[in-house]
Formats: C-alpha cells, structure tokens, sequence
C-alpha cells in the first residue's frame, strides 16, 4: 500500500543486481519521482561503490548523452528514469532488473516496450493499486504477486471525508494544519484554473505561503518549487496530480482534493497516500458537489475511498476498482472496462468456446480434430485421449477419486469440450472461506483458485487434507465450498448445465438440443448412461423426467443436503458406494486407497 515501504523493496533488489555485476533500470511514471529516487538511492548506496543516474526532461541534453554512453560500456550501474529510459538510444551493456513504479501509470504502448526487455530480465513491478487488469492477471495466475501488509511502525490511517465544496471548511482545515506546524496539498486539475485557485487560497490565508506546481512548468522552476515545499520554505502547494506519484514529505499531513468526483479510484488513494506518511495524525478532504447530483461509478468511487480508509487497504481498493471498472481486454491495449458490457468472465468464457468451435469446424484439418457427429461410434479410438493423459476420461482405474471413471470410461473422450464448461450449483447454505478461518485475504484467494482448478476429485481431497492440515478442521462453510467444487466437477463430466438442490429435492439440468454439447450429450451416449444410472438407484431416489420447451429436466427424490448430492452424483460416475465425506473425516492416505 501506499507509504507501506516498496521504494526500499526497490533499493534493496537494485543493490543485489548490481552486487552481481548486472545493470537496473527504474522506471517511474514523472520526472519529479525520478529525481526523488535518485536522491533515496543516492543517500542509501552511499558507503557502496555503486554508480547511479538519473534521465528525464530536468537533465541537460550533453549530460544525458554523457550517461548513456556511461550505460553503454557498464560504467552506470543504475539507471532511473521515465519513459525516456524506453527509447531506442537507450543502450545497456548488461542489463539484469527493471523495476517498474507505480505501474498503474503506465499504457499498453509503454508495457509493450517492456516486453522486449522480458525475455532475459527480471521484472518488478511496483504499485499500491494495481489497474483492474494487472490485478486480474495476478488472481488468475499470470503474475506472480507479493503483498506488503505490515505498515511502519507508528503509522496511522488518513482520515477521508468527503464534504460539499465550501472556503470557510477551505480555510480551517489549511489554518489548522499550518498551527501544528505542517504542510498542506490542495488538489485543483486544471491547469487553466490553478492560479485563481492559488489566489483564492491566499486570499483566505493572507499568512499563509503559497506555491504553485504543474506539469507544464519548465522542469528547472518545477524542480524549485518541489524542492522549497520538501524544505518547508511554503506552507500550501497548490497542484494538479502531478504528486500523485512517490512524493514523500512527512511533513505534508493534509490532503484537500478539489472536485474529487472527477479523478479515478486509484488516482484518489496514491493523492491520498502523500499524507501520512510519519506518525502524525493525517486528514484528506474530498471536495465534491452534492452526492446526490453525482453519477453512480463515482458515489461508488468516493464511498469506497471513505469505506477503505485503513492502513494496508490500498487491495482493497483495486478489488472495488476492478468491480466498478471491469477487468479489461485481455487481449488488446483496454487496461479497464467491460468488454461490450458482458464482464471479462463472461467475455473469456465465449473467446473459450469460440476457438474450440473454430479448431472443431473450420479449422479442424489443421488441429487435427474429428467433427461432431460425424462418425461417433466408429471412431471412437481416435477421440480418446492417450492412455497416460493426466485429464484423460478413458483411464480404466477403480479409483472413484482420480480422473477416471468406470461409467464414462467406455464413451468418447471429450476433454476440450469438458474444458470449456462452467456448470451452475445451487443451494441455500453458504459457502466460503471465512475471514475467522482464514484471516489472510490473499491466501484466502489464493485456495479458491487452486480448488478450481483441480482436474479431478483427488486433487480436491488433496486440497481438503491441506487447508485442513495448516488451519485446523474445516467449518460446514468451508466444506460446502469443496461441495460445490465437486459437484460442479460431475456436472461438467456429465455435460450437464445446472444442478440446484432445494426442498429434499436435486434438479439436474440436460443441455439443449442446440448447445455444442448436445451432440456428445445425446448421440455419444452420456445420456443413456446417466439414466440407467437413475433407474439403478431408483428404489432409494425415486427421480422424475420432465421436458420445457428443448430442455430436459431430471428432478431426483429424497437428496436434503449438497453433500447428500454428491454422494448420489459420486455413485453414478463410479458405481460405488462412496461417501464424499470422507474427503473431512479420514486421513488423506485412507480417502485415495
């Protein structure tokens, strides 16, 4: 989170790089950063023979060259700099990091630039609010992810409001701060506007010492004008975003945000994180017009600005920020938004389909795959997976835990169609992983994410014998988790689309006749195989077929819990008696006997 200590993560990984003989680029998002890191990085490496530069628009021309020829025979160890450190003259003997700050700042143009470096450099990137994006990659896996949760010692929260815009709250808040002998931020971000705002400020702080910052000031004035606020020669800085980013003035323990409503979730926490930063009590003031006058993304951005006001809450933010904005594009430069409003799961789950529906049609000569349909039974070899496959449907093992099963064991494999279905369960209990369970939130996430992915129900039991093994016995919450799992894992070998259990009662639900998985469905016999596992069980689960419109429905007797359903649901792909309890109650080499 913000003030939370990355810069030193930095520093720390930096100096380990250079220590063996390999070269670091930093790259930060503004000038003003890079010279702040130059300085932290100067005054940390001190005693060490470590050389360092910086590169941006403050640096003269002849002194940039200087450094890059400095860079290209090795001589410079470390480079900070901004998006000058991606242009083509920028030539590194050795390099061995880059190190990313504050990476929510920077487009899809810069990160593409990034990639040319990724294939023999470490890369590590840096930020208290990941874009929504960023984020989902981490939670899906594509990232490797580190969470900084302890603040400084004696670091307190900001305290947010969010106030109707006012001079009389104006002037109080900047007389207050400047009474106790500290600095003041007030946000204004336009730069048309920015000297009335100043005067205005003046005007009601006649004693008060005022300066002006913004990015379109030559880079010498902006440096001063930096500088003499970092010294406490002004009391006020009157800015746009631009100090967004990395600044670090303890002194500054007010935050007044003008028109907040018009900034991003992110941008309000990392202004936010400028304050507070020693172990004074710090205040951020949200000027906005009426909440009611607002639009709804941005009550919702504010509220959870003022909702999320603890140390170590900036995770909390991007979780809200991914939920308000959407993950983006995966595949293309939209680092937010809903892809044509449908959301990133749903837009994944249809790009799935697609391509399987490309590789299985038009495509289907070249990736090999038999059509549909077209010869089912004849060719059932050929649609088998290999013997030895780790996802394989066909394996003849008895073990009703592993991926095999002796019911489907006899019907065409059709593992990518398998991969590509998400099932929908339904009960009334709840289910999740408690915060009182398991108090840290990433590992929380973290669980949930590999129990998803397990391929088959002994990689679920080996979950269970885990979780179990470093936080004691799981509560019913957590077991109807590892339930719905199962559950979701029979209905996808099964091809089946929903399974709700309600009123002593289960609904499993066929696909139609139009899915792409009716064909396997209702030709290649999983249908027929499933029924005359219903009649097998008939005498203890009397069970019902009924048929709306193109879908089938069967509606099976006598099953009063979700772990009632798996036991029957377990039975028909194993012809066993199994109770999937056992996942819980027996020691983990017993349930794979």
């Amino acid at each position: 989170d913000v003030g939370f200590g990355k810069t030193e993560v930095a520093i720390r990984a930096a100096f380990k790089a250079v220590m063996d003989q390999k070269q670091v680029a930093v790259l930060v998002p503004t000038t003003i950063l890079a010279e702040q890191h130059y300085r932290t990085f100067e005054r940390r490496m001190a005693d060490f023979p470590v050389k360092i530069g910086v590169i941006s628009r403050f640096v003269p021309p002849a002194e940039q060259k200087e450094r890059l020829a400095q860079l290209a025979d090795g001589h410079l160890d470390i480079l900070i700099g901004t998006h000058r450190i991606l242009s083509k003259d920028v030539k590194f003997k050795d390099l061995g990091l880059l190190i990313v700050d504050e990476e929510q700042r920077f487009g899809v143009a810069a990160k593409d630039k990034l990639k040319a470096f990724r294939a023999t450099v470490d890369v590590l990137t840096l930020t208290a609010t990941p874009i929504p994006r960023t984020l989902h990659f981490s939670l899906m896996g594509a990232r490797d992810l580190s969470v900084i949760q302890t603040p400084p010692a004696n670091r307190q929260p900001v305290e947010t409001e969010i106030h109707a815009f006012s001079e009389a709250l104006i002037q109080e808040a900047i007389m207050q701060e400047v009474d106790r002998g500290g600095q003041v931020f007030v946000i204004h971000n336009r730069v048309k506007h920015l000297e009335e705002f100043a005067d205005m400020i003046r005007g009601l702080c006649p004693n008060v010492r005022v300066k002006m910052a913004h990015g379109q000031m030559g880079g010498a004035e902006l440096e001063s004008v930096i500088r003499s606020f970092t010294q406490h020669k002004c009391d006020v800085l009157v800015s746009t975003n631009i100090v967004e980013n990395g600044i670090d003035i303890s002194n500054a323990n007010t935050m007044i945000i003008h028109q907040a409503h018009t900034f991003g979730l992110s941008e309000l926490h990392q202004l936010r994180g400028r304050v507070g930063r020693s172990d004074r009590k710090a205040f951020c003031l949200l000027l906005t017009p009426p909440l009611n006058d607002l639009p709804s993304e941005a009550r919702r951005r504010l509220m959870a600005l003022e909702e999320f006001s603890d140390l170590g809450s900036g995770f909390h933010i991007a979780m809200r920020d991914l939920d308000i904005r959407g993950a983006g594009d995966l595949l293309g430069a939209e680092q937010s938004g809903f892809i044509q409003d449908i959301g990133f799961e749903l837009y994944t789950k249809i790009l799935n389909e697609t391509v399987e529906e490309l590789k299985e049609n038009e495509f289907s000569e070249l990736f090999g795959v038999k059509q549909d349909g077209a010869g089912a039974k004849g060719d059932m070899a050929s649609r088998q997976e290999p013997a030895g496959s780790k996802n394989s449907t066909t394996e003849t093992t008895q073990n009703p835990w592993g991926a095999g099963s002796p019911v489907l064991k006899a019907l065409p494999s059709i593992q990518r169609l398998l991969d590509t279905l998400d099932p929908t369960i339904e009960f009334d209990p709840s289910a999740l992983l408690d915060q009182e369970y398991i108090q840290d939130s990433v590992e929380r996430i973290n669980l949930y994410r590999s129990l998803a992915s397990s391929s088959n129900l002994a990689e679920m039991a080996q979950w269970v014998g885990s979780v179990k093994d470093r936080f004691g016995v799981l509560p019913s919450e957590a077991r109807h988790v590892v339930y719905a799992a199962v559950l979701k894992w029979i209905c996808r070998q099964w091809l089946l689309t929903k399974c709700t259990i309600r009123s002593d009662k289960m609904w499993l639900l066929c696909p139609k006749s139009t899915a792409r998985t009716a064909d396997a469905f209702y030709e290649q016999g999983r249908f027929a195989a499933l029924m005359e596992q219903c009649k097998q069980a008939e005498a203890s689960h009397p069970y019902i077929m009924a048929q709306k419109k193109d879908e089938i429905r069967l509606i099976i007797q006598g099953i009063g819990s979700v772990e009632e359903a798996c036991d029957y649901l377990l039975g028909t792909v194993s012809q066993m008696d199994v109770r999937v309890g056992a996942m819980f109650d027996a020691e983990l080499e017993e349930v794979l006997a």
